[in-house]
């Protein structure tokens, strides 16, 4: 489980983060979602560690990663799956070597070890034959495929995905969001989302957080979100087509 305990976040004299806490479920579909500048962005990469916040804590099973040693640092971040927003996939290496890279750099595995788990992988994100492909070659919606197979090579007990659907047509979001909730049940992973993607909110959001200018200004789920009465949720549900019409029909 991770909490995130009262923390803020400058950058210069600009406040991004306001005394923010959540805690993201175990074994759930954990989406934050809000407008742009709201601070999605900068609350993921403080929880990856690439970010430190001025104030609070964000505890991983107790553990605060603000008081982690270099040692444990790594060990954590062994422990973490990430899909990019544009994929992130080495243009010079095969689909095979991009996601047997994250074996190569944490693991001690052999030579046959990593490629069954590279088969693994691309077998179940439907890519059983992409092997031998440069990502050139793939589809965008392919390219997010590999990208999520990289992402668990590791078998991470976290996985963290910026805005996966962007530049997706609705079909293939669809399927990468059914792809991700799927193999968050599977494994057991705690998946945090950052997404704008309200397809993915009313359709595999078990844990949703809302920020507003830098604050949590709604918690809930799926089955709640469409129908808060909280008014800076509802701006922001209700500027989409898709949220007015489900609406509408209840």
């Amino acid at each position: 489980m991770i909490k995130v305990k009262n923390i803020s976040k400058y950058f210069g004299m600009h406040k991004v983060l306001k005394n923010v806490s959540t805690t993201f479920q175990d074994g759930k579909v954990n989406l934050i979602i809000g407008r742009s500048g709201s601070g999605k962005t900068v609350l993921m990469k403080s929880l990856i560690g690439l970010w430190t916040p001025e104030e609070g804590k964000i505890e991983y099973s107790g553990h605060d990663i603000g008081e982690m040693s270099t040692v444990e640092r790594q060990k954590l971040r062994a422990e973490m799956g990430m899909v990019f927003q544009g994929s992130a996939l080495f243009d010079s290496m095969t689909i095979e070597e991009n996601v047997r890279f994250p074996l190569d750099m944490l693991t001690t595995q052999n030579k046959d070890e990593k490629a069954e788990r590279v088969d693994f992988c691309l077998a179940r994100v439907d890519l059983p034959r992409a092997h031998r492909l440069y990502p050139a070659e793939l589809s965008g919606g392919m390219k997010k495929r590999a990208a999520i197979a990289r992402a668990i090579a590791c078998q991470p007990r976290y996985l963290f995905c910026d805005e996966p659907n962007s530049g997706l047509d609705p079909k293939t979001s669809l399927l990468i969001d059914q792809l991700l909730a799927e193999i968050t049940r599977e494994f057991g992973i705690t998946t945090i989302i950052n997404t704008h993607d309200l397809n993915s909110v009313i359709t595999i959001g078990e844990h949703i957080t809302f920020i507003y200018q830098g604050e949590i200004a709604w918690e809930g789920n799926k089955d709640e979100v469409l129908f808060s009465e909280n008014e800076l949720l509802n701006d922001f549900i209700y500027a989409q087509p898709l949220t007015r019409k489900i609406r509408d029909k209840h």
